[in-house]
């Protein structure tokens, strides 16, 4: 692994650590902030909302201006957010935390591209492990994120402005570390290339099981971390920093196994990781089913985040291989749009859920969602033996 992956790994590292952040604290400020708790959620909903409108712009951008310039671009556009959030708690405006949440979503929908520029500047056959690594960055994030969020809410007389201006001082940070770094630009020679009309590409049975797999990991990994920190606080009366723990775990769980992922997808392949994926996943919905405590919240979502990292890279794995170089920048731009499009609709319907139907109603919304992951498989898997048995046929 080079140096540019490494620095790929910090960004990725800084970006979830302000991700798990905000998972840990801005459903509990949006629930400060408005009378209406089954709005509590909207902020980091709308936070995926700009992730998702963001995807296809970002890529299609970044294929003209090169990466590093797209990432910096973002960086500007997330602190100004960062910047926005913490007036918001000043003025107790909710809908200014909302409009501040916006500017961390554009800033993370360009961030979720550095597993993809990871591949740009790794070699060939350390594609998967690059995409780990950069992954893996985000095992910092477990540590930073849950924690910073519990000891900066009280920096200042109002409770979590200190929080938002963490946001503002890891994008900055993270600005130095792209000022640093060297991404190569697409060639000429690869913007004049020929490329497959779209349709063509997402008709691959590889391409559909490769984007199920990254999408339901994330709708259904959205869902419960959304309405966990509500759920342990407002439903069943756990204090703040039994949260930031379990969020801690969650953030742990989804990246440390990043250190093995790849070598686990070149051994086994990635349809076997994203269906271990779905079993963990489904373990997860076991331990929410059977209890409250904080054990039973800490193992749940341990699970969860494991099951998603599976799923996740996997997901990604898959997807490198159904395009060529002059055909990245649209086809991740369609698989980060579907990808975060699911996201953001899990975040909305969260705090409905938890708010009208309850904690349980929450966990059994997954259920059908991993169903529809293991028919995607099973159709790639038949697919599969089609084309092989058609290749050896006389």
């Amino acid at each position: 692994m080079n140096r540019g992956v490494f620095q790929l790994a910090l960004a990725n590292a800084i970006l979830m650590s302000v991700n798990s952040l905000m998972v840990t604290s801005a459903a509990i400020i949006g629930s400060h902030l408005t009378s209406n708790q089954a709005l509590s959620t909207l902020p980091q909903a709308l936070q995926f909302v700009a992730v998702m409108a963001t995807t296809i712009p970002a890529s299609l951008l970044m294929r003209r201006i090169g990466r590093r310039a797209g990432f910096l671009l973002a960086t500007v556009v997330g602190i100004t957010g960062g910047v926005c959030a913490v007036v918001a708690i000043y003025l107790d405006s909710f809908w200014l935390f909302c409009f501040g949440t916006l500017g961390v979503g554009v800033y993370t929908g360009f961030g979720h591209y550095y597993r993809f520029a990871a591949t740009e500047v790794a070699a060939p056959e350390a594609k998967n492990t690059a995409i780990s690594y950069v992954l893996a960055g985000g095992v910092l994030a477990a540590v930073i994120g849950p924690n910073l969020a519990n000891y900066s809410k009280d920096w200042f007389v109002v409770t979590y402005a200190g929080t938002m201006l963490s946001v503002v001082l890891l994008y900055g940070f993270n600005g130095i570390n792209f000022l640093c770094m060297r991404l190569p630009r697409p060639s000429a020679a690869v913007l004049r290339e020929t490329t497959r009309p779209l349709a063509q590409i997402a008709a691959q049975p590889a391409f559909i099981a490769a984007v199920a797999s990254a999408a339901i990991g994330y709708a259904a990994m959205v869902l419960l971390m959304t309405a966990t920190p509500l759920a342990m606080m407002h439903g069943h009366a756990h204090a703040f920093s039994d949260v930031a723990f379990v969020i801690q775990w969650h953030v742990l769980g989804m990246f440390v196994p990043s250190f093995f992922t790849g070598h686990l997808i070149n051994r086994f392949g990635a349809a076997r990781i994203v269906m271990t994926g779905v079993a963990l996943m489904i373990g997860c919905v076991g331990f929410n089913l059977n209890g409250t405590s904080v054990t039973h919240f800490w193992a749940a979502l341990l699970l969860l985040g494991i099951g998603w990292n599976f799923m996740y890279i996997g997901g990604t794995s898959l997807l490198t291989e159904t395009y060529r170089p002059a055909e990245a920048a649209k086809v991740q731009a369609i698989n980060e749009f579907v990808v975060f499009s699911s996201a953001a609709c899990a975040s909305f319907a969260a705090g409905a859920l938890l708010h009208w139907l309850g904690w349980l109603k929450v966990n059994y919304a997954v259920v059908p969602l991993v169903a529809l992951a293991i028919l995607a498989q099973a159709w790639l898997y038949v697919a599969n033996r089609r084309a092989a048995s058609t290749l050896t046929e006389p």
